[in-house]
């Protein structure tokens, strides 16, 4: 195993596709395209495309890194199963980073950082609390939000931290889930089973 550690981060918890490779303490190459679906698709491709453009392959890697959300739920479910397939396959540790402590780096002084959810509401987690959905309404008291970061800045940031976190990594990434999902089973009577 090198002494220099190097990652390979995404994340698929909104609309986009976004990947870095950290090398060292220096992130080598980085790639995010904006898209409402298609990331189970394009995921490994772009991953493939930064390894390249870094000219590292697979077995180079020491850990990956992967953003857990709170976002899309079927975003998420793409970025975690495939952070965990690739581990597996690897025989390297794969770190899940909430979005948060992703956010944080960017996030301006006095700002909290918030991750736009539908129907006008943001997650959020205040200082020393728990995520929690709200509406943007419900905010006006907890000073002023940051929204706004870049799918690239995020990917980048869950590369660092994984890098500091992946020795203290025993379990495998799971999502965060804030809010139930919105789809549910279906109300119709399953047909009878005929015995052959």
């Amino acid at each position: 195993m090198p002494s220099d550690p190097v990652v390979l981060a995404f994340d698929t918890s909104a609309a986009h596709c976004a990947a870095a490779l950290l090398v060292g303490d220096r992130i080598v190459a980085a790639r995010a395209e904006d898209m409402g679906r298609g990331q189970a698709e394009r995921l490994i491709p772009l991953l493939e495309e930064v390894l390249q453009e870094a000219g590292k392959t697979w077995r180079d890697l020491t850990a990956i890194g992967v953003g857990v959300g709170p976002g899309n739920f079927t975003g998420i479910r793409i970025s975690v199963a495939a952070a965990r397939g690739l581990a597996l396959a690897l025989g390297i540790p794969a770190v899940g980073v909430d979005g948060f402590d992703a956010r944080e780096p960017d996030t301006a002084p006095g700002h909290l950082p918030a991750i736009p959810a539908p129907r006008d509401q943001v997650y959020i987690r205040p200082a020393g609390g728990e995520a929690m959905l709200v509406s943007r309404d419900e905010t006006a008291s907890l000073g002023p939000l940051q929204t706004e970061f870049s799918p690239c800045a995020l990917a980048e940031a869950i590369a660092v931290l994984a890098a500091e976190r992946a020795a203290e990594t025993s379990a495998p990434p799971a999502p965060l889930y804030v809010r139930p999902a919105d789809a549910a089973p279906s109300r119709d009577v399953a047909p009878a089973l005929l015995d052959p």
